[in-house]
């Protein structure tokens, strides 16, 4: 499979990432980043791959083409793209460029994905939701299926649920990011160093992950560590009355009208 990879940052590494570490499928990749070709050789340095710095010389040998530009130039892009396609598969890993967008955009019959990973792929640790258009066959989800395996796990949702879950498995890391952010400066104000604090906040959030993964719930978890009018409870109850949950919640949906350029 022949791989054309529009867009060199961090989602591109990730998914090249996985893909060479995947030993027994054989894939041949073309990069081209008009904007840095010194980001362009490294990334052939490091995974071997090819570049160019025209991609619309590479459309032709593709069997797939990946977007990884960013979402604003996506209209441009596939104007540029579409009298050079032949039946390849496009994907893109953008925010808001779903299938109906590209399919309007692209030739007709022209088969389309759009995943959304997230800041996890760059460790093969995605869950990554994903719609395909109407004209993706067997093959192409078998191309689709190894590209999403490369960095992680991955859910095929619908459209619309891809819009509104972006927020909960796309942007949702930041929040989490944030969280800690506060746990370690409170930890720094009782002595610790920072490192100290890193560590501890780090360790506290895997294993909590990991009590996850094990498959119980999270409710079932707080109730573990929650003792009826113990210190734990005192803590959740501060969350509580500043409404932690609410908060949550309007975030999500802030989150999805920004990426769907609503602004309520």
């Amino acid at each position: 499979m022949h791989i054309l990879m529009i867009g060199a940052g961090r989602v591109a590494e990730a998914i090249i990432s996985g893909l060479a570490a995947q030993t027994d499928t054989k894939v041949v990749i073309t990069v081209s980043n008009n904007a840095d070709s010194e980001r362009r050789l490294k990334l052939a340095e490091k995974y071997g791959v090819n570049t160019t710095d025209n991609w619309r010389n590479a459309v032709g040998q593709a069997d797939v083409v990946i977007s990884a530009a960013p979402p604003s130039v996506h209209e441009r892009l596939f104007q540029d793209l579409s009298p050079l396609l032949s039946g390849q598969l496009v994907i893109t890993v953008a925010a808001g460029i779903d299938t109906t967008f590209m399919e309007a955009q692209l030739p007709k019959g022209t088969p389309v994905c759009w995943i959304m990973p997230n800041t996890a792929a760059q460790l093969q640790a995605s869950i990554s939701t994903y719609v395909c258009g109407k004209f993706v066959n067997s093959q192409h989800r078998e191309f689709i299926s190894m590209i999403l395996a490369a960095i992680g796990e991955y859910e095929e949702l619908s459209e619309e649920q891809v819009h509104d879950l972006t927020a909960i498995t796309g942007s949702a890391p930041a929040f989490v990011y944030l969280f800690c952010e506060a746990l370690e400066q409170a930890a720094v104000q009782y002595g610790v160093s920072n490192e100290q604090a890193r560590k501890l906040v780090t360790m506290m959030v895997a294993g909590s992950a990991k009590m996850l993964e094990a498959g119980y719930s999270p409710s079932e978890l707080r109730k573990q560590v929650t003792t009826p009018g113990g210190s734990t409870a005192a803590g959740l109850k501060v969350l509580e009355d500043g409404k932690f949950s609410e908060l949550i919640g309007a975030a999500v949906k802030a989150t999805n009208a920004h990426a769907r350029g609503r602004s309520n």
